[in-house]
């Protein structure tokens, strides 16, 4: 396949560099990282073997042009940017793919493209981009595709194989909406706890937090603490009686599942703790306030994911103010 990826940072570069080793025609659509990738292609560290790729490297979609298959990993608050990036790689053939978190962005798509050509995938995960052109693995890898309001059709299953054949494991899903539901019981937790504890708030017994005392605490620090692993299951309880009001009824059992995947991961900075560190807006739409305004419509009480939202929003309010000063 020809396939483009748009966001070349830990998650496209990871399985961009894995397609590629397989043989595929992969582009990476990039900005910061254009010469390094250009002259030193990407290299992956990885438990399961290091390796470096020679990626095709553009810096517009136009030099990269239609694609079979279109990865977008770009971080959420740049959705604004699809109607720019994403055309010039689209044609009637294309199977247009988000790897992005939280929800919505297969909504997003849908106003550029045809629904029949959108599908959404699910990254269980544990991976940082460390320096320009360079991802380490950590542990697991696992993708779940679906197709966007739809059972998936034959290319979907093409497409998962393909996966599976460089490498990955992948499975697909006959329900994309209800797997969004089950990656965001682990990514609003750990997303949201791990940066609310880097700004320096502290976890209470109530659910709620306490302002500025604390330390930033990675995800194996997290599940350490009585209080803040109390929060961590109780945010997941939360997510879990959500989606059970949509219909998506998913197993009390299934957060202990999580929380047992991510000690395997050891002391690791998720994506958005990462974000604020390094002085970045926050994914709080897709992966905060819509799931929230999903609770509120069904009447779903979310004290905790309420509160943890309030904290994060005034974290990015205050990065915000910072970098237009």
């Amino acid at each position: 396949m020809k396939i483009a990826v748009v966001g070349t940072g830990a998650v496209g570069g990871y399985y961009g560099a894995k397609l590629a080793r397989d043989g595929h025609n992969v582009h990476f659509l990039l900005r910061s990282d254009y010469e390094q990738v250009r002259r030193h292609g990407v290299k992956v560290i990885s438990p399961e073997g290091d390796f470096t790729v020679r990626p095709k490297a553009a810096r517009s979609p136009e030099e990269i042009g239609v694609s079979d298959l279109v990865m977008i990993a770009l971080k959420t608050t740049a959705n604004e940017e699809f109607p720019r990036l994403l055309p010039p790689l689209v044609g009637p053939e294309t199977a247009v793919l988000t790897l992005q978190n939280g929800l919505g962005n297969e909504e997003a798509l849908a106003g550029l493209f045809p629904l029949e050509q959108i599908l959404g995938g699910l990254c269980f995960v544990c991976l940082n981009r460390v320096s320009p052109g360079v991802i380490h693995h950590i542990a697991h890898g696992k993708i779940v595709l679906g197709e966007f309001q739809r059972y998936p059709e034959p290319r979907t299953h093409d497409i998962a194989s393909a996966i599976r054949h460089a490498g990955v494991p992948c499975s697909v899903s006959d329900n994309l909406e209800k797997a969004h539901w089950e990656k965001l019981i682990w990514n609003i937790p750990f997303n949201g706890l791990s940066t609310a504890s880097c700004a320096g708030y502290q976890a209470l017994n109530s659910g709620q937090f306490k302002a500025r005392t604390g330390e930033c605490l990675t995800t194996d620090k997290l599940l350490e603490s009585a209080e803040w692993s109390a929060l961590v299951r109780d945010l997941m309880l939360e997510v879990i009686a959500v989606a059970k009001a949509f219909n998506f009824i998913i197993p009390v059992e299934f957060a202990e599942e999580q929380i047992a995947r991510t000690r395997i991961m050891a002391a690791y900075k998720p994506s958005t703790m990462l974000d604020f560190e390094n002085g970045l807006s926050i994914e709080l739409e897709s992966l905060f306030f819509e799931p929230l305004r999903r609770a509120e419509s069904k009447g779903v009480p979310v004290p905790r994911l309420r509160a943890l939202c309030q904290v994060l929003k005034s974290l990015n309010d205050e990065l915000n103010v910072r970098t237009h000063q």
